[in-house]
């Protein structure tokens, strides 16, 4: 194995780095301040640059410039939520509104009347992945430019380039009509043509992503909640499963790997999602890790840290946790240390320190 290929990219390539790596959801100022010694919000890229050096393996972007950034205003639900605006905090501001089809369509009648393909341009739609599908290589073109030229069409090696889509299939139907119409009209036999346009849309955007320079793609769909599976085993085979595997096969062929992301307790479908193609799986705590690391040799697995024991704030509790990322760790290569769960704004900053310290301790093999 080339000795400069880092941490980041063995874990994803499941080749057991020395050093077990990070991926955290990361957005919690208050610790950044905490951690450096240096105001966040007086100085955003000077207290990022003093967090590389103290936590490079956070691999946090650093901003270009360090003009003050406002600090978050207490509102009626928090600071920075906005009700009128269906938002909460996220970070230094706001998060984007969780309101999403359901101020465009209010009966099963207009959803089954919709054509994704004839919409084609959803760049003024609430659905996170707002872009112009209407011309594939218009699209191909709005994400090429995000790498560097010379790179042509194939990363370098060990890159850890990758690309990311939210609405893998699942997402696009609940976000375009909204929980409430999606669960109600998912059943009915009208719904087909509906999302069997989705997923031409998403024959184009997987075509384009295996022409890219990257090694890695994200694919990211909610398909279950906290408690398990959100539809059944027979409408996910139906719909959903069958188009994972025809777009991943697409960038399998071209050389690329499959990161499934989804929120939730994936237990029930992490069989279905790894034959699907998937090189493994990040979720949240509620999944059993150490059932899948068991099961599949050297996946990528990222995740199993709570938040909730961070929010506690108890060092043994941590300590606790820690231990068991590394056990997990030990049992396959493609393991990465992550607060599945999210380190939000209201996590404790003394919390999230020892999480960090006692990984660099601990998180090796």
């Amino acid at each position: 194995m080339d000795p400069d290929y880092s941490d980041r990219y063995m874990a994803y390539m499941g080749l057991s780095p020395k050093r077990v790596p990070h991926w955290e959801h990361w957005s919690c100022p208050d610790a950044e301040t905490y951690l450096t010694g240096i105001d966040y919000y007086e100085h955003p890229k000077r207290c990022r640059e003093r967090l590389k050096e103290l936590y490079p393996q956070l691999d946090l972007p650093i901003p270009a410039a360090d003009e003050p950034r406002p600090r978050p205003i207490m509102g009626p639900n928090g600071p920075s939520s906005n009700p009128d605006r269906h938002t909460v905090r996220w970070g230094d501001g706001e998060s984007g509104s969780w309101v999403h089809g359901e101020a465009f369509f209010e009966t099963p009648e207009e959803v089954f009347a919709f054509r994704p393909l004839e919409k084609g341009d959803f760049t003024d739609f609430p659905v996170v992945e707002a872009r112009d599908y209407s011309d594939e290589e218009k699209l191909y073109q709005s994400y090429r430019k995000m790498f560097p030229k010379e790179w042509g069409d194939q990363a370098p090696p060990g890159s850890t380039a990758l690309v990311g889509f939210y609405n893998t299939m699942f997402m696009w139907p609940l976000l375009t009509f909204g929980w409430e119409l999606f669960l109600e009209c998912c059943l009915d036999s009208r719904f087909e043509p509906v999302m069997e346009q989705f997923a031409e849309i998403n024959r184009r955007v997987f075509r384009a992503f295996s022409r890219l320079p990257v090694r890695f793609v994200i694919c990211h769909d909610d398909i279950v909640t906290a408690r398990g599976p959100v539809c059944s085993p027979t409408w996910m085979h139906k719909y959903i499963f069958p188009r994972y595997e025809e777009f991943w096969s697409l960038l399998k062929s071209a050389g690329k790997e499959v990161l499934f992301m989804a929120d939730g307790c994936m237990d029930a479908y992490a069989d279905d999602v790894m034959a699907c193609g998937a090189r493994g799986i990040i979720s949240e705590p509620f999944t059993d890790y150490k059932s899948l690391a068991r099961k599949y040799e050297n996946c990528f697995a990222a995740g199993e840290g709570d938040n909730r024991i961070l929010m506690r704030n108890d060092p043994e509790e941590i300590r606790a946790m820690v231990c068991s990322m590394v056990e997990t760790a030990q049992m396959t290569g493609g393991y990465m240390m992550c607060v599945g769960n999210h380190i939000p704004w209201n996590v404790p900053p003394p919390a999230i320190k020892l999480y960090l310290d006692l990984s660099a301790e601990m998180a090796r093999r």
